[in-house]
């Protein structure tokens, strides 16, 4: 993942965060609101290592999966729904109701 995906959705980093950072606390995370300097001068902090082992460390956390919380987000699926229509034959709506393929809502 790119820090991008990180600063765009930083809340649901949260779990992720202090899973990989025990030592996080989330009010702390609240005001580093995404910013990359202050997330690395952060773990610089907790985790009393030196900046350049905290970006290592971080290049290596950015490695991983997305959180469910990312993923699973509505402008995620718009997009993914969006960018879907060339595979929708011509006249018809990417967007519209699919009751006929089991869709129950």
């Amino acid at each position: 993942m790119k820090w991008h995906h990180v600063q765009e959705n930083w809340p649901a980093f949260y779990e992720a965060i202090i899973d990989r950072w025990p030592e996080a606390e989330e009010a702390e995370l609240d005001e580093i609101d995404g910013d990359q300097r202050a997330f690395i001068a952060y773990i610089t902090k907790v985790t009393e290592q030196e900046p350049e082992e905290a970006r290592a460390e971080i290049r290596e956390w950015l490695t991983g999966e997305l959180p469910s919380d990312v993923i699973m987000d509505p402008r995620h699926d718009n997009h993914s729904i969006a960018l879907s229509h060339k595979y929708v034959p011509d006249g018809e709506d990417e967007y519209d109701d699919d009751t006929r393929f089991g869709d129950d809502s």
